[in-house]
């Protein structure tokens, strides 16, 4: 990545901001509820329906805002709105990576997958959009106890159908937090956006929404870039950026693949990693900093479906040298459509021989006289990247962001000096086990939090 590059990411797309404002404004009406619809949330919401003005959502749009201020909001109505805020940040989105593209001179094929609901009715969908509407009307700070237990009892039938997992994690992550945050109504600040962003996408997975087509299946040579760990009370998900060179010779992809599992909240740091002990192709790969050899793997736009059995360890790769040389000829995907989010924007790029600054707390990185920001808050504790670290790293393999209205960078791996040393660190090092003595000892003292769970939980079925 070099300087002339950080530059064409200085300019905001024309258009975001005053779309941006307009999601807000449907926020704060989310989050006061539909139920009492006030004088400046009426006003927010025509705002929002004049946006859509001229596209193929306008009138249900138009419908259900009416229908939301007369107080009269159904099921179907919230549907509408919740396509409507996610095509307006779906733009967004679109006007961002464009920007980014074209910056990186990075190719990008179409979207081609159409999606559509299940063939048949889903019980579980049903309880699922009641529910997001009870919400809706009540806004956030009228979110109680005795609607979060009904939620419960959604999440299990959702979570019985292989189809609605994805639903149902959402749901029981987004109650979890709603649940620690109680009462919502004495929060000073609400999470507007997060919040209205986990409903947007709730209301839109009770519609059954799913690929068409058949994925197609891939074989090749897998080349890990980085590790992306997301963390949750209630799950865990490891994202692993990588460049597949398919076997038929066709050009490289970039891709990205990824491994989840539930758990608690007091399984927290290196301890996340032994949640996912069934895929130990792709862990110890990561430890590694092993190519993988994967066979027939269904691929979804840039999306690659893991089965660790159809994956054998290949050679040594570094993933510095696998992005210096592969990276920049590499295709990248257009996005799914239910992922089109600015947040969601995760672009894996090298930054090298720059220098890493500190001005009020904040890390910048150098990149020939031009800044950008590091985003340090985003280092995951399941790994050895530490803020010092990256302070004294001088290349980066990191993902561009783009976060509270600007690009960040966010570290996946370094490259440092320390105490006159060469060291490189990569958020997937502790995937098969804690590397660093001093961490191990801290976790040996603690106790194996997922030992002791899992025992617990066996002698609970044997009763």
């Amino acid at each position: 990545m070099r300087g002339t590059q950080v530059t064409q990411l200085r300019e905001a797309p024309v258009g975001l901001t005053d779309a941006l404002d307009v999601v807000t404004g449907f926020d704060d009406a989310l989050a006061n509820g539909f139920g009492r619809v006030g004088e400046r949330d009426a006003a927010s919401l025509a705002a929002f329906a004049d946006a859509l003005a001229g596209t193929p959502l306008a009138d249900p749009v138009a419908t259900a805002v009416s229908a939301v201020t007369a107080g009269s909001v159904g099921p179907g109505h919230l549907a509408a709105l919740a396509g409507a805020r996610s095509a307006l940040l779906g733009a967004a989105h679109d006007a961002l990576l464009g920007q980014c593209d074209a910056a990186l001179g990075r190719q990008r094929s179409p979207w081609a997958t159409a999606v559509s609901g299940p063939a048949e009715a889903l019980p579980a969908l049903a309880g699922a959009r009641a529910w997001w509407h009870e919400v809706a009307v009540t806004g956030w700070r009228g979110v109680d106890h005795e609607r979060l237990s009904a939620a419960a009892t959604v999440v299990e039938a959702a979570m019985a159908v292989p189809e609605l997992r994805r639903l149902a994690v959402l749901l029981d992550g987004l109650t979890a937090e709603l649940r620690a945050c109680a009462p919502v109504a004495t929060m000073v600040e609400v999470p507007a956006r997060r919040w209205a962003d986990l409903w947007a996408r709730g209301v839109l997975l009770s519609e059954g929404t799913q690929p068409t087509d058949e994925a197609p299946q891939v074989s090749g040579r897998l080349l890990p870039l980085g590790v992306d760990v997301h963390t949750h009370d209630t799950a865990v998900q490891v994202q692993v950026h990588a460049v597949l060179e398919p076997v038929d010779g066709g050009p490289a992809r970039l891709v990205r693949t990824a491994v989840a599992a539930a758990k608690v909240d007091t399984i927290v740091g290196p301890a996340v990693w032994r949640l996912l002990s069934a895929h130990p192709m792709l862990l110890t790969a990561l430890a590694e900093h092993r190519a993988l050899t994967v066979t027939d793997l269904p691929l979804h736009g840039g999306d690659l479906g893991w089965v660790d059995e159809r994956a054998r360890l290949d050679e040594p790769a570094d993933p510095f040298a696998t992005a210096r040389v592969l990276l920049p000829p590499a295709v990248a995907a257009s996005t799914a459509p239910l992922d089109r989010h600015p947040t969601l924007i995760g672009e894996p790029v090298l930054v090298e021989g720059n220098q890493v600054h500190e001005e009020d707390g904040t890390l910048t990185v150098e990149v020939d006289g031009e800044r950008i920001v590091l985003a340090v808050d985003r280092l995951p504790a399941a790994g050895p990247l530490t803020p010092e670290l990256v302070a004294a790293a001088s290349a980066f393999l990191g993902l561009l962001r783009w976060d509270d209205g600007r690009w960040q960078l966010q570290p996946l791996a370094v490259r440092a000096t320390v105490k006159r040393r060469a060291v490189q660190a990569h958020n997937g090092d502790w995937a098969r086990g804690v590397t660093d003595p001093k961490i191990a000892k801290e976790g040996a003292r603690a106790g194996d939090a997922v030992a002791v769970l899992r025992e617990r939980a066996g002698r609970l079925l044997r009763r």
